[in-house]
């Protein structure tokens, strides 16, 4: 009896000591896989976050470079005046325009050239590329290939246009407009959409790609004409690539600068929220409104990528389960 005793209170212990030995070596294994992002993940917080934890405790502050020693705390004062003042108010509603309207009339372009380049034809291969070089180019040269090139009222390529087809009929007197000082923000917007259009068009080609073809084929089986099919099995299928095109482009938009900056100078009704922080800080010198007001985009950027990450996650999940 007393020999049992011993016996079982001896592996007793040697199993929880067993226990502690492989659980200190997986966590010994999981720091050595980790520790080469180590310095990424340093870099990262150094380069992004400790700039944002500084923007946030500015946007507290009444700073005014040109009077650093009336420096004070300011409390929510910063905020209010984002929410209330007429020029910022604008902005934010300029912002939620110029942003919705991109992002809605990219992917309706992108789905229809998905569409078209999810079909086999000669010379598929050029037209792919040939439709994402305008997603390649730098931000600020497509602006001035819009702003110069396209829709200069004096030698662009509209006004040109339209020159050459009235003279066909005769016409000496063709209209000019001068589309950046008649409508400055529907310019902005066709830029942009020219720019993101081959975005959402890479998301939403992947996702027709990944469509069942066996689901396909039974409904053409059955009878379903191609009208039936893109609505009932191919929109439901790309319900969640639309929403990820939508949420990614949403939170690159929302912070457009570029063309904005080399489109209209933020005239005319078309400065957005970070061309009016660009303003704030640089011209009128409030530093704590304008930290105030990029707190407020990165907010609102967070609140948007959440739901970005949660479709990409739904996505991932789907495509595990198959």
């Amino acid at each position: 009896m007393t020999s049992s005793t011993t016996l079982a209170s001896r592996t007793g212990q040697r199993a929880p000591q067993k226990a502690n030995s492989t659980t200190a070596r997986e966590r010994a294994a999981d720091w050595a896989r980790r520790a080469p992002l180590l310095p990424a993940l340093i870099f990262l917080i150094v380069v992004t976050q400790l700039p944002f934890v500084a923007t946030l405790v500015i946007s507290f502050l009444n700073w005014n470079s040109l009077q650093p020693n009336a420096t004070s705390f300011a409390g929510l004062e910063n905020y209010i005046q984002v929410l209330t003042d007429s020029d910022l108010r604008q902005a934010i509603i300029t912002t939620i325009v110029l942003t919705a309207s991109v992002v809605l009339v990219s992917l309706a372009i992108g789905l229809g050239l998905a569409l078209l380049l999810d079909k086999k034809f000669i010379g598929r291969g050029l037209a792919r590329t040939l439709l994402i070089a305008p997603f390649l180019v730098v931000p600020v040269a497509a602006a001035l290939v819009w702003k110069h090139a396209i829709l200069n009222p004096t030698y662009g390529l509209i006004n040109g246009t339209l020159t050459w087809i009235w003279s066909l009929f005769g016409s000496t007197t063709p209209p000019q407009p001068d589309l950046l000082s008649q409508t400055p923000l529907m310019a902005v917007i066709v830029s942009l959409v020219w720019q993101w259009t081959p975005f959402m068009m890479l998301i939403l080609l992947a996702g027709l790609q990944s469509k069942p073809a066996d689901v396909i084929e039974a409904a053409q089986m059955d009878g379903a004409t191609p009208f039936q099919i893109f609505r009932y099995i191919t929109l439901p299928h790309l319900r969640q690539y639309l929403e990820l095109g939508g949420l990614l482009g949403a939170i690159y938009i929302v912070q457009n600068f570029d063309a904005v900056f080399t489109l209209t100078a933020g005239g005319l009704g078309t400065a957005n929220l970070p061309y009016a922080i660009y303003q704030t800080f640089y011209f009128a010198n409030e530093y704590g409104l304008a930290s105030a007001a990029g707190v407020v985009v990165v907010f609102g950027t967070i609140i948007v990528a959440t739901f970005a990450l949660r479709t990409v996650f739904s996505l991932f999940k789907k495509e595990a389960a198959r």
